[in-house]
């Protein structure tokens, strides 16, 4: 691997990951239509941790608020404690995609790194994306979300293991669905983020070290840090953007790319 495919992975991961557009679909994509070889999933896990860092950092009030939640109720729920409430709904939330992650590493995700599978998922959710957006209410924020939404956002996290789905799109989609405005549902995505991204990052670790291939590590340790300098860009621009305008132009990007990635994948011209 060399610096410069690592900045452009990294480049790739901070722009897209809180994107509804697919990271993973894209960094599949980024060595598909470079010379670069694929960089695997160990490097992705480490430039989602760059992202991870991110999410900690813009958002390190609430997160604090969850963990002093936890605490003072002695890691008991307590729904009438702010932080408590919504600390065990992403916890309640990410039990799905723990669950559904674990089996499917067991039998390998390989074979789902495939510009056909990707040029599907990002069409088809791209488009699940607009109806969600289009016609969802805006009258609930993250303070109105119950256990059933928890469990439905997080069964549609599980999706998102497919490339091409997008973790941030298929999660603000069913929150749309549920009635949540834009910016929350963005932002409890991009909490929600933090167990699932922590759990992968443990196992990739795990792997790395197993090995004991330390300049691997030292790449997986750089693409985390440009990934996170990206990342935190696009967080605030996200968050921006959404206090006004709508999820649209990442509907119309995805159904372009969506199609050319099928037209590409089956040889159509």
């Amino acid at each position: 691997m060399t610096t410069l495919q690592l900045i452009g992975l990294a480049i790739v991961q901070g722009l897209t990951e809180f994107l509804p557009v697919s990271s993973s679909g894209h960094l599949v994509l980024f060595a598909e239509f470079t010379a670069f070889q694929d960089q695997g999933l160990a490097m992705d896990v480490a430039l989602h941790i760059g992202s991870l860092l991110a999410v900690l950092i813009y958002f390190h009030k609430t997160i604090w608020s969850m963990i002093k939640g936890l605490l003072t109720d002695k890691l008991l729920p307590n729904f009438n404690n702010t932080g408590n409430k919504l600390a065990y709904l992403i916890i309640i939330a990410s039990i799905p995609a723990f669950i559904v992650g674990f089996l499917l590493h067991s039998y390998g995700m390989e074979w789902l790194r495939n510009p056909k599978i990707i040029g599907w998922t990002i069409l088809g959710y791209g488009l699940l994306l607009y109806f969600a957006d289009k016609y969802g209410k805006l009258d609930r924020t993250e303070a109105d979300l119950t256990i059933k939404d928890a469990v439905l956002i997080g069964c549609a996290q599980c999706l998102a293991l497919i490339p091409g789905t997008s973790r941030s799109g298929i999660t603000i989609t069913m929150a749309r669905f549920l009635g949540v405005n834009r910016s929350e549902a963005a932002k409890f995505s991009m909490l929600l983020s933090v167990p699932t991204i922590l759990a992968a990052g443990v196992f990739a670790a795990y792997g790395l070290f197993k090995e004991g291939n330390s300049t691997a590590i030292l790449w997986a340790a750089d693409a985390a840090l440009y990934s996170f300098m990206a990342s935190i860009v696009v967080i605030f621009a996200m968050l921006k953007w959404l206090k006004k305008s709508t999820y649209l132009p990442f509907v119309i990007y995805r159904v372009i790319l969506g199609v050319a990635l099928i037209i590409y994948s089956y040889e159509l011209f």
